[in-house]
């Protein structure tokens, strides 16, 4: 796809990887509405040339903001990048609404902006939706359960809903990020991907008319996974 020219909606777009995509498109010639909760983090992008959209993607009414927010406006490119962890432990009810939230976000508030965006990609001579999932969606870590089964509902969801679009003018690409250095995992150790190269393959492959974008370390998971599904299982469940 040739950006230029073309609307493109980041969500969660005014930090970590999403701040990147939207940065990466904007450099390539289209123009891009971000979403975020932050009013100092959306000034901050207002100021960069960005369009902007406040609202907080676990409730209907944040979803509302989005959708009303671009309403008339020729979408072409929608990227579900927003997400949150969760604090969720199995022998701790009090942890729901952490799981709850991290569900809403994660899992219900794309398949909701794909829904009811879709009309407008439709309309477009040219569009894509970029759900951004995670190497996670492959092999689960038991550290992340809530997250883990979010982005896996959503990399199913995406495949579905690939398949059911084949023959219109919307692609849909799935992105897999590995662990990347965003505030998400500031408390994490280990090997992190930049957020500004996580991105810019995410970007290439939607210039490029990709499905998959396995970014990073995820490419070895894919392999190992292809060989294995259960050794991909018992590397990552303790990662």
């Amino acid at each position: 796809m040739d950006v230029r020219g073309k609307l493109a909606l980041v969500t969660g777009g005014s930090d970590g990887i999403g701040r990147e995509i939207a940065l990466q498109l904007q450099a390539a010639g289209a123009e891009v509405i971000v979403t975020g909760r932050s009013a100092d983090k959306l000034q901050a992008m207002a100021a960069l040339g960005f369009g902007t959209i406040a609202g907080d993607l676990s409730t209907a009414a944040g979803i509302d903001a989005v959708v009303h927010g671009v309403a008339g406006r020729p979408l072409a490119v929608l990227v579900n990048n927003a997400g949150v962890g969760s604090s969720y432990e199995p022998d701790d009810a009090a942890t729901l609404d952490s799981a709850a939230l991290c569900i809403r976000t994660n899992l219900d508030a794309p398949i909701a902006l794909c829904t009811r965006l879709l009309p407008t990609l439709r309309a477009q001579p040219e569009a894509a939706i970029v759900n951004v999932t995670s190497g996670l969606a492959i092999a689960p870590r038991a550290g992340g359960s809530i997250y883990c089964a979010t982005k896996a509902g959503l990399r199913s969801y995406t495949q579905a809903i690939r398949y059911l679009l084949k023959d219109s003018n919307v692609r849909v690409i799935e992105a897999l990020p590995p662990v990347v250095e965003t505030n998400m995992t500031a408390g994490r150790a280990g090997k992190k991907m930049s957020a500004h190269d996580c991105a810019a393959e995410i970007v290439h492959g939607i210039r490029t008319g990709k499905s998959e974008v396995n970014a990073g370390m995820v490419k070895m998971l894919q392999f190992v996974h292809s060989l294995s599904p259960a050794l991909a299982r018992r590397i990552m469940i303790k990662f």
